[in-house]
C-alpha cells in the first residue's frame, strides 16, 4: 500500500483547499483595495453640487455698462483646496438693477477667458476665442456663448448662484448645413 493518500503534505484535497483559500483571498484583497478607487472615478458623476448664492459686492460698487471681475469660493471646493477654491465670475452691470454673470471658462477647452475693455471684448489667450460683450461667439474655435450664472440683488448685495462651470447653461449650436 501506498502511504502517498495519507501524507497532509501530499494529500490533493488539501492542495486544493489551500489554492482556493490562497486565490479567496486574494480576491477578496483586490476587491477591497478596490472600492477607494471606483469611489474615486465614479464618486464626481453620483455627487451632485447644489448651487449656491455668493455675495460679490454692493450693487453701488458696480458701474453701469462697465465689465468686472468678482471672486467668490467655489461651491464644490474639496477640504484640502485651500487658494484654489477661490474661483471668479466676470459680471457687468447693464442697468441699474440688471446684472450678466458670465464664467471665465472659455466653451472650448476651459482656459480663463480676459475681459479686453478697449476692445469690448473676451479673449481667451489659449487658442484665439473671441467673444463679444452678451458673451456671444464672435471667432475661433470656442463651439457655444459664455456660459452664465444666475444674478439677483439682496438687500443691496449683488449675488452669484455659484456652480460647478456652467457648460450646459446653453443648448449646442446648430449644425451648419
Amino acid at each position: 500500500m501506498s502511504e502517498q493518500g495519507n501524507n497532509p503534505e501530499t494529500d490533493p484535497s488539501r492542495r486544493r483547499w489551500l489554492a482556493r483559500l490562497s486565490l479567496t483571498l486574494a480576491a477578496a484583497s483586490g476587491a477591497i483595495m478596490g472600492i477607494p478607487v471606483v469611489g474615486f472615478v465614479f464618486g464626481p458623476f453620483t455627487r451632485k453640487v447644489e448651487g449656491v448664492w455668493r455675495d460679490v459686492g454692493t450693487v453701488r460698487g458696480f458701474e453701469i455698462g462697465k465689465t468686472v471681475q468678482v471672486e467668490y469660493e467655489d461651491p464644490s471646493p474639496l477640504p484640502w483646496a485651500g487658494v484654489t477654491a477661490r474661483t471668479a465670475a466676470w459680471l457687468r452691470r447693464n442697468g441699474e438693477n440688471e446684472f450678466t454673470a458670465f464664467s471665465v471658462n472659455c466653451t472650448h477647452l476651459g482656459c480663463p477667458v480676459r475681459w479686453i475693455d478697449t476692445a469690448d471684448l473676451f479673449m481667451c489667450p489659449c487658442h484665439g476665442g473671441v467673444y463679444y460683450n452678451d458673451g456671444t461667439v464672435a471667432g475661433g474655435p470656442p463651439p457655444r456663448p459664455l456660459p452664465r450664472y444666475p444674478v439677483r440683488i439682496h438687500d443691496g448685495l449683488v449675488q452669484i448662484r455659484t456652480s460647478p462651470i456652467p457648460f450646459t447653461s446653453y443648448p449646442k449650436p446648430k449644425e451648419e448645413v
